[in-house]
């Protein structure tokens, strides 16, 4: 059975590819919920009109569902609560000279 933090590994290969960072370093990725072969991963975007949010989607369902033993891939796109930039790891705010 997969591991959430196998998954969570895996996702730090989605890149958002206006600012070059993976997801998890950009605070875009919520959650990941693991259920056998199940995988649930929640996350959001910079903003409601990113256009590379279905890049992001399908990288997603694709690192996910590399993970050994996950069968299916279900992932939710939420708005609340809103991304900010403190959600940034400290290198990604440092990177983007957010601080």
């Amino acid at each position: 059975m997969p591991t959430k933090e196998e998954v969570y590994e895996a996702l730090r290969t989605v890149e958002d590819p206006e600012l070059g960072m993976d997801i998890v370093e950009l605070g875009l990725l919520y959650d990941v919920e693991v259920d056998a072969a199940n995988v649930k991963v929640t996350h959001s975007l910079t903003s409601m009109g990113c256009p590379a949010g279905a890049m992001i989607d399908e990288g997603i369902r694709d690192a996910a569902g590399s993970v050994p033993g996950v069968e299916h891939v279900d992932v939710e796109l939420v708005w609340d609560p809103a991304w900010t930039p403190e959600r940034m790891s400290d290198d990604a705010k440092f990177i983007l000279g957010f601080g």
